[in-house]
């Protein structure tokens, strides 16, 4: 008696071996998709409030666009009504900006000593002004070496300066602290402060 032949599936090029693809989930539930009794409305041209879903769903459809589930934690949960597609695009649009300027901003360090002239001080002050006007974090600090250390008060007062100097474009994130021999000071540049200011930047 012949033995069955072996059924051989061999792995497509992602190695799975089943027929069926699985199905990416939507990020959101949207029109006949939404299935809790009621939601609250939120969008354009629509009065805002608790509606059935069903009749919810009705007033997307006479405007010709989607019921969006954007709060499904929500109680009820929020939907809106928009153009699902224009609503996506949106969003990545916003994450991607989003991304992009928190990989940018960066903290730049400025070190000072107890005895930095004026000419040193304001050469550093040009620098970390134009550092903050382009969104970076500014970590200021004094370094102390040796016996030096007896003067931290004049340390305290080279970045007390330094932070009244950068008073138009930054913000103090905390008093001046003591880490070792170094005394330092993080300065934040001011929210709402653009990249406008034509100052002599110039080295």
């Amino acid at each position: 008696m012949a033995l069955p032949k072996k059924t051989i599936i061999k792995a497509g090029p992602g190695g799975f071996r089943g027929r069926f693809v699985p199905r990416k989930e939507p990020e959101h539930r949207i029109n006949n998709y939404i299935r809790v009794p009621q939601v609250r409305l939120v969008g354009d041209n629509v009065e805002i409030g608790v509606y059935p879903t069903s009749e919810a769903l009705k007033i997307a459809q006479q405007l010709q666009l989607d019921l969006v589930e954007i709060s499904p934690q929500a109680d009820p949960p929020v939907c809106k009504v928009v153009d699902y597609n224009k609503f996506l695009y949106d969003k990545k649009r916003k994450e991607k900006e989003m991304k992009a300027k928190s990989k940018s901003a960066e903290l730049k360090e400025i070190r000072f000593t107890p005895g930095t002239d004026d000419h040193d001080f304001d050469f550093k002050a040009r620098h970390a002004e134009k550092f903050l006007q382009d969104g970076n974090k500014v970590k200021a600090y004094v370094q102390f070496k040796g016996r030096a250390i007896m003067f931290k008060e004049r340390g305290e007062l080279v970045l007390l300066k330094f932070a009244e100097r950068l008073a138009e474009v930054g913000q103090v994130e905390g008093l001046p602290k003591l880490e070792g021999k170094r005394m330092l000071m993080v300065i934040a540049p001011k929210t709402g402060k653009k990249k406008s200011s034509n100052k002599d930047h110039s080295d």
